[in-house]
């Protein structure tokens, strides 16, 4: 019995490894750092690592709905700084924590809707865009905080409000259950919902798509709103954690999500990607920057380091997209 592989089945093993590329190097990483350092694959530094990872995981999932669509969306560092703020001065009032908490999610989303807007109906390139809305909503935040930062307080709504950052029902950090409900509303949204395939389909060819009758416009103004509350729900979280909400926060916060969409392996030319893609490059960045601090890292060479990783995947996207 002839028992070498048929070229059909060489074929199939190299484009699964292809797909898998992500989650091959998140592994591989684990065992490497592993080996490294003994304190690194611990349960604590494991929960660590996730909790950290939660924000920018939560904002990566906006991000690569927006990207999907061949968009993208700088604002969402600024957003997270202004939805946090909000809420941190509605709880600072003494309001009901859901009061303070839909507070944020509705402004996220109001301000992803009005760059949807923007976008769709104004045609102004989404980089352009995002760009401005960065801009401006920074200087809001800024205004609306007077530069300082905004105290939860130490109140009951306080306390419950604190538990969205540092809670941990079944031993397992709040911050971590939200990361997990997220991704699997996004991962059911995108494959088994008519709007994921219209973001797909919008993402693979735009006019294809609205000469077929979808209305495109509508659906950039709800990935773009979709982005605008997940960053909030971000938002929420970190200021959860630190009990207050800071003026400069999420700052760069931009770019690591984009880090993390384009890790996952979607294309920023949009149409094509998938959102367990994205957990796993938000991982990647989680992962790495924890294993550098535990190995001694200077945090100007992780800058690099990140910076050399985030290339190699776009190359190796490139290549393998060939």
């Amino acid at each position: 019995m002839n028992t070498s592989k048929t070229p059909s089945t060489s074929r199939f093993n190299k484009e699964w490894l292809l797909e898998q590329k992500s989650l091959i190097a998140l592994i591989v990483l684990i065992i490497v750092v592993s080996f490294l350092s003994p304190n690194f694959f611990t349960i604590d530094n494991l929960f660590n690592i996730l909790q950290q990872t939660s924000v920018n995981a939560i904002i990566a999932v906006g991000m690569t709905l927006v990207i999907l669509t061949s968009g993208i969306d700088l604002s969402v560092g600024s957003i997270l700084a202004l939805t946090g703020a909000v809420a941190a001065s509605l709880v600072g009032l003494e309001l009901n924590v859901f009061v303070a908490l839909a507070g944020a999610l509705v402004l996220g989303a109001g301000i992803g809707t009005i760059t949807g807007v923007i976008v769709a109906k104004g045609k102004v390139q989404a980089f352009i865009a995002t760009l401005v809305m960065m801009l401006m909503l920074r200087g809001a935040t800024l205004v609306y905080s007077e530069g300082s930062p905004i105290n939860l307080g130490f109140t009951d709504s306080a306390e419950a409000f604190e538990w969205f950052g540092v809670g941990r029902p079944l031993g397992i950090p709040a911050p971590i259950w939200i990361m997990v409900i997220v991704f699997v509303g996004a991962w059911y949204l995108l494959n088994h919902t008519r709007l994921g395939r219209y973001i797909y389909a919008l993402g693979g060819n735009e006019s294809a798509t609205r000469l077929s009758g979808i209305s495109v416009d509508r659906v950039k103004i709800i990935v773009y709103a979709l982005c605008g509350m997940l960053t909030a729900l971000a938002g929420i979280i970190e200021v959860g954690r630190l009990s207050s909400a800071q003026p400069t926060a999420g700052l760069g916060y931009e770019l690591d999500a984009i880090a993390a969409v384009v890790l996952g392996g979607t294309s920023l030319a949009g149409g094509k990607g998938r959102i367990t893609g994205t957990l796993i490059g938000a991982l990647i960045l989680g992962f790495l920057s924890n294993a550098l601090n535990l190995l001694g890292v200077s945090a100007y060479f992780q800058m690099i380091v990140k910076g050399a990783v985030i290339l190699l995947a776009v190359l190796v996207e490139n290549r393998s997209s060939k």
